[in-house]
């Protein structure tokens, strides 16, 4: 795992600096991504430069050594992350008179592109990616972002000079970019609690969305063609679904993830996995314990707050599988001394608080393994969320109700307190009781008098729903909720595209790669393997939602492995008592970023509407979703635009 880096300056500015100091600065600004190793690249003449903070994993020697020229001299190649099939593509490129000189995957994808070309050769990659090409003798540079959206890459151009990078970090870095906050940008934040792609938090800054290429031309005109398209494979699914029996069809899914898995425990360093003793996590592990000939490597983290503790599960899933278990309870004080290097860590506001216990994590498997395995995606392939379930089952017969009645009844439900729900839910059997009910509850009240499926699925994802007025002078740009039907999708299917191209990569793959990173850990996903998600939407819907039960085929799967009743319980989720902290040992840092002259001071944020919420939550109402959201972004610009 790396972080590279780069700029074309063809802006009057050029020539009248060092390039190889200014790439070699946006590369160092990532150092927590690649602390083994950098390199730098320059064309003067063509105003060109490419940088790299290389983090070895695979041939650690100085042959993978980045930035790396072809083998013809034609190419320069930086690149993040890892692709599991170079071994399988080498020979191919032996037979044309390749002659290797190390064996890292960067060297194949380069020689490959040089080959084939660019377009060509990511069709082929298995893995996780993202590069930048440049071209000697055409003077083109071509960034590349894998199909899921798993590696970051951020682009931008002012007045002249074009710059990319893993970071915005990198961005700033280069002293002839001048920042500018993108204020309709920041309304999406509020709305998702995080920056979609293509915006990111700047003016003039895009994300380089999953599954496209990027050609920027000798003249500066840019192209831009996705080589991979999530709704594309859905659709195909969807037209040429698998029938096939219930065991059969098990089989088949452990069959190919166990390939996806076994291919990404090749490294040349240590490895384990993140083990949460959840449905996809387990799996994950599952799958490599019976692949080893060792006790896989396997760390969780646990919190004192019972409700929040998910330690114990992972403890006897690991126990059951024979792993090698590490797992740290971390103290509130441990977890809170986390929160002011968010804003560093994440580098555009972010606000999915699972980022704390994600970096805790990395952070205790960083001291024992380089490369840890996660369970991440399987909710979006295999239908794991409460809102596919609440679709399915209570709004279908919802919708044929009025809705101003359903208005009347979601606002009964919500006039009472989220903890008197907790003490409702106590009398639930315990196996039948969610965590966090009274929140459980809110929330579909909040969804109850919504009138078709995209103002459902809108309010589902949504925190903040009238964002344009808390951020000054910003105005949400029109977004479609939900992907287009086109006669194809029902409304669970919709929700899980949806989330496939817009939560998973904005928001989950987002917090992983910056929570692993900044502990210098690579994180692999495997059950986002592209030929798992191809495979998942041709499944037929009963094998993922059954008998009340979601991601049914990925039990069946871990049922094989692990005995039910150490896994059956309410979905957790990875989260840390925020609405608590915030009106205890968090109050006075709240309370500094949410004055209203400090807010004002800003110009970012108006200040009423979120005093308001302020006093609400601290008179007891849970108001922790929409005021992290707030303190997120208040703590990124005080930190980088003060």
């Amino acid at each position: 795992m790396c972080g590279l880096a780069g700029f074309i300056d063809r802006s009057s500015r050029a020539g009248t600096y060092d390039p190889a100091a200014a790439v070699i600065a946006m590369a160092d600004s990532m150092r927590h991504r690649g602390p083994d190793d950098d390199g730098a690249w320059c064309d003067p003449a063509a105003g060109a430069a490419l940088a790299q903070r290389r983090l070895a994993i695979v041939d650690l020697s100085p042959a993978g050594h980045q930035p790396m020229v072809s083998a013809s001299g034609r190419y320069v190649l930086v690149y993040n992350g890892e692709v599991y099939n170079h071994e399988e593509m080498r020979p191919e490129l032996e037979a044309r008179g390749i002659q290797f000189r190390g064996y890292s995957d960067t060297e194949v994808i380069l020689e490959a592109c040089a080959a084939f070309g660019v377009r060509p050769t990511v069709e082929r990659l298995i893995g996780m990616f993202a590069f930048a090409l440049w071209d000697r003798a055409e003077r083109t540079l071509t960034l590349v972002r894998d199909r899921l959206g798993i590696k970051p890459l951020y682009w931008g151009e002012q007045n002249g000079l074009f710059l990319f990078g893993s970071e915005l970090k990198a961005l700033r870095a280069h002293k002839g970019w001048t920042p500018e906050i993108d204020r309709d940008a920041a309304t999406l934040f509020l709305r998702h609690n995080c920056v979609p792609a293509p915006w990111s938090i700047y003016r003039g800054v895009r994300k380089l969305e999953p599954g496209h290429i990027l050609v920027l031309a000798a003249d500066g005109t840019r192209t831009d063609e996705v080589f991979w398209d999530a709704r594309a494979v859905a659709a195909e699914g969807i037209r040429h679904p698998r029938e096939m029996g219930d065991a059969e069809a098990v089989t088949a899914l452990e069959t190919l993830l166990s390939d996806a898995i076994g291919r990404r425990m090749i490294a040349d360093v240590p490895l384990g996995a993140l083990l949460s003793g959840g449905v996809d996590s387990s799996a994950v592990v599952a799958l490599m314990q019976a692949q080893s000939s060792r006790p896989v490597r396997t760390f969780s983290i646990g919190f004192d707050a019972g409700a929040y503790d998910e330690a114990k599960h992972a403890r006897a899933v690991a126990a059951h599988l024979g792993t090698d278990h590490t797992d740290l309870y971390v103290s509130p004080a441990e977890t809170l001394a986390v929160v002011p290097r968010l804003p560093v860590m994440f580098d555009e506001p972010f606000a999915d608080s699972s980022q704390i216990p994600t970096f805790l994590v990395s952070e205790l498997a960083r001291r024992h393994v380089t490369v840890a395995l996660s369970g991440d995606g399987g909710d979006e392939l295999f239908a794991g969320y409460n809102r596919y379930v609440f679709a399915n089952g209570p709004w279908r017969r919802l919708r044929r109700c009025p809705v101003p009645l359903r208005g009347a009844a979601a606002r009964a439900i919500a006039a009472v307190p989220a903890p008197a729900w907790d003490r409702v839910a106590g009398l639930l059997p315990k196996g039948r009781r969610p965590a966090r009910p009274g929140e459980l509850v809110h929330k579909m009240a909040g969804v109850m008098a919504v009138p078709d499926d995209d103002a459902l699925y809108r309010s589902v994802t949504s925190h903040w729903t009238d964002p344009g007025r808390v951020i000054v002078g910003g105005t949400e740009p029109g977004r479609a909720a939900l992907p287009d039907a086109a006669g194809l999708f029902g409304v669970v299917d919709r929700m899980q595209l949806g989330d496939l191209t817009g939560y998973l990569p904005d928001d989950i793959l987002v917090k992983v790669d910056r929570a692993s990173m900044a502990a210098s850990l690579e994180a692999r996903v495997p059950l986002i393997d592209h030929r798992v998600v191809a495979f998942a939407w041709s499944l037929p819907a009963r094998f993922k939602m059954r008998d009340g039960a979601t991601k049914w085929i990925l039990r069946q799967l871990l049922y094989r492995h692990v005995p039910k009743a150490l896994i059956e319980r309410p979905k957790m989720g990875f989260a840390v008592p925020l609405a608590d902290w915030l009106r205890g040992p968090l109050r006075d840092w709240a309370e500094d970023l949410l004055e209203p002259g400090a807010l004002s001071g800003g110009g970012l944020v108006a200040p009423e509407p979120v005093r308001a919420l302020w006093r609400q939550h601290l008179a007891g109402r849970d108001r922790h979703f929409l005021l992290w959201d707030v303190l997120m972004l208040e703590a990124w610009r005080r930190h980088w635009m003060a």
